[in-house]
């Protein structure tokens, strides 16, 4: 199963994995924060959360943020906790995007950081997240965007080399995807960071039923 190989992976690096891409998480998860402008009275659900890195620069901003951060890999959960500890109204939890621990309508925003392109469906990740997002919520997701050059030569050595890695998309098969899942995009646009990281990022809310 591609979760479990996800897991794996990212249990090996855990311990190493936010000073070997310092660079990277600090300018992508600065560029979400200031993107999604999430309301201090909202409460944060972070998919594929990692080490805890988006929560600590929330709170740093905003300490009495109420944040939830699922992740499958249980040892970067661990440092997830390590870092937040003193937060009360901060909790981590191990839980598949496709099976969350939630119930319907429980959160006003949901954020995922650089996680999409491990999705092995990312229809149904979609749709589980937009089951415990409010109706009146966001979702707002930041990724790999498979338009710039780079990210396409990327796309192409992970999937021969990354056993974990399942794909990255264009933009507009990303828009598609939220638009299949019940989603309509308020706003979208597309960065890069650095000579290699192009992105997409997107903030999208539930079709009116």
């Amino acid at each position: 199963m591609m979760e479990t190989k996800v897991s794996q992976q990212y249990n090996q690096m855990a311990s190493v994995y936010d000073r070997r891409w310092s660079g990277y998480i600090l300018n992508t998860l600065l560029f979400l924060k200031n993107w999604a402008q999430i309301p201090p009275s909202a409460t944060v659900l972070d998919v594929g959360c990692g080490t805890g890195e988006f929560e600590k620069i929330v709170l740093a901003e905003n300490p009495t943020q109420h944040m939830v951060g699922v992740d499958i890999s249980q040892k970067m959960l661990a440092i997830a906790q390590k870092k937040c500890h003193e937060y009360t109204n901060v909790s981590f939890q191990t839980a598949s995007v496709l099976q969350l621990p939630f119930a319907d309508d429980s959160f006003d925003v949901i954020v995922s950081a650089s996680a999409f392109h491990y999705f092995d469906a990312p229809d149904a990740a979609l749709t589980e997240m937009k089951r415990v997002l409010k109706p009146d919520g966001c979702v707002v997701i930041l990724d790999w965007c498979r338009d710039y050059f780079l990210c396409q030569v990327c796309d192409i050595l992970l999937k021969i080399f990354d056993p974990a890695y399942k794909q990255c998309y264009s933009q507009a098969e990303f828009h598609n995807l939220l638009a299949a899942a019940g989603f309509e995009i308020r706003r979208a646009s597309k960065v890069r960071f650095g000579i290699v990281w192009g992105m997409m990022i997107a903030t999208a809310t539930p079709q009116p039923k």
